[in-house]
């Protein structure tokens, strides 16, 4: 399901909620030329990190790549082409692809390189830059356990970027911890089952 060259969002915030065992398919399965939309690359030797280290992408669009040197090393050598939002900015442009709107305006990295090749529109006196939605061919998401309906309960910090993904992606691929026989109680549903396509354990 996933394809050389598609745009692919992983969720988790460094290794808080991300979905490991997945990953590890894609670098089974060698797919590359991938374009990877993430909070960060995490480290050389766990996870987004590592479909970095075996070259499987060649574009990312995150918040740092600070931990993976070789994220930097693969960027300053121009075989990885790196894209940095700040945070703020890029959990909004992956909310909005989710929600069908058109951007939003922001006055974050106005007057800074980040306003480069941007629209820049000025309201009450103050100017913003039009940021753009993103949205993804996959979204690999974590969940503690789900239900056969597809919901999803994500425990404490691992909610990180793993909700909004869930929702701008054409499909999306949820692992988690466990299964449950039963239906979660609603309480509990924190990334309802109609934005699941499917679930690995």
């Amino acid at each position: 399901m996933i394809r050389e060259n598609d745009t692919l969002m992983v969720g988790g915030f460094l290794r808080c909620g991300t979905p490991d065992k997945v990953i590890e398919e894609i670098i089974k399965n060698k797919t590359g030329q991938l374009t990877l939309i993430a909070n960060d690359t995490s480290y050389p030797e766990h996870d987004r990190g590592r479909l970095i280290v075996n070259q499987l992408v060649k574009k990312v669009i995150v918040g740092h790549i600070g931990t993976n040197p070789e994220t930097v090393r693969q960027m300053n050598s121009g075989t990885l082409e790196v894209e940095l939002v700040p945070l703020g900015t890029l959990v909004e442009r992956i909310r909005c692809g989710g929600a069908g709107l058109g951007g939003f305006l922001t006055p974050t990295g106005v007057g800074t390189i980040v306003e480069e090749g941007k629209t820049v529109m000025e309201l009450d006196g103050r100017k913003y830059l039009l940021e753009k939605p993103i949205k993804a061919d996959v979204a690999l998401v974590y969940g503690s356990k789900a239900d056969r309906f597809g919901n999803l309960f994500l425990d404490g910090t691992t909610r990180n970027f793993n909700q909004v993904m869930a929702t701008a992606a054409t499909t999306v691929i949820a692992e988690v911890d466990e299964i449950c026989d039963k239906p979660l109680n609603p309480a509990e549903v924190t990334i309802p089952g109609i934005f699941i396509d499917y679930i690995v354990k």
